[in-house]
């Protein structure tokens, strides 16, 4: 199996010129974004032929086995069996005493798709979720609209915001999503930038360029397969707090593959 590949990300130029993340609204045109952006080539490690078992509070992401009784991810009745799968999963997988689901997002790197399942585009701008500022928005506009009255133990708890992506239809041959090793990124490389979306204003991350950046992607993740990955942690401890990913194109990909489908399920995770 290829040891690695090269493939050209977008990184954020600079930090000098306001960039504007603009998410596009599920089945429409893809909207493009405000700012200065570079594509480098980067080689991107087959994670799977590493020697390191990865780790969410070191790295930022890992890769787990996950077997679903879920056989339609487009079926939103379904999506309520994965949840308690996704809850069992986070569990086992951090020190949390409480999971909570708030969001799922299909993508297809297909405009067909997109257009017929009604879902989003493969996020091809190096980034991550939340800032430090619009992580604990997230959980104040969470807990407010969730909870009858405002929950004032779970708004003071330590917590993290952990993503869990996955194949919805077979094998992924092509449109990876390749993660930036954390330990391999300075803080000052993430650039806290508005993100505008149909329902919702808040902040997101972009990157800068680092020669020091490590990029590493699973080729052929299959439908029993997750990528855990973390893009916010309250704690300010040592530990990573935010973890940069994108879509790559594989330039070993066949020109028949079919379409990445994928999904993610946004947790936040409460120590």
């Amino acid at each position: 199996m290829t040891k690695s590949i090269v493939s050209n990300v977008k990184y954020l130029k600079d930090d000098k010129t306001l960039a504007v993340y603009r998410a596009s609204v599920a089945g429409g045109e893809l909207v493009p974004h405000e700012g200065n952006y570079n594509s480098h080539s980067v080689s991107v490690r087959n994670a799977r032929e590493s020697n390191t078992q990865f780790n969410l509070d070191i790295e930022g992401f890992r890769l787990v086995e996950q077997r679903t009784q879920v056989s339609d991810f487009y079926d939103d009745v379904q999506l309520t069996v994965y949840e308690d799968e996704v809850k069992k999963l986070l569990s086992q997988e951090t020190d949390s005493s409480s999971v909570h689901i708030f969001d799922h997002t299909r993508r297809s790197s297909s405009a067909s798709v997109r257009s017929t399942r009604n879902i989003r585009e493969a996020s091809s701008v190096i980034h991550n979720d939340y800032s430090d500022t619009s992580g604990h928005t997230r959980l104040r506009d969470y807990l407010e609209s969730t909870h009858h009255a405002y929950d004032e133990e779970l708004a003071n708890r330590d917590f993290a915001i952990i993503n869990v992506w996955r194949s919805m239809n077979g094998s992924i041959n092509n449109h990876h999503l390749a993660m930036c090793l954390a330990t391999s990124v300075p803080e000052t490389d993430l650039v806290p930038v508005k993100r505008e979306g149909k329902d919702r204003m808040g902040e997101f991350q972009l990157m800068l360029h680092g020669d020091g950046h490590q990029w590493c992607y699973y080729p052929k993740m299959t439908f029993s397969e997750a990528l855990i990955f973390k893009t916010f942690d309250s704690r300010k401890d040592g530990r990573t707090r935010f973890t940069a990913h994108t879509a790559i194109e594989d330039p070993d990909a066949p020109d028949d593959a079919p379409p990445r489908q994928s999904i993610e399920t946004r947790c936040f995770v409460f120590f």
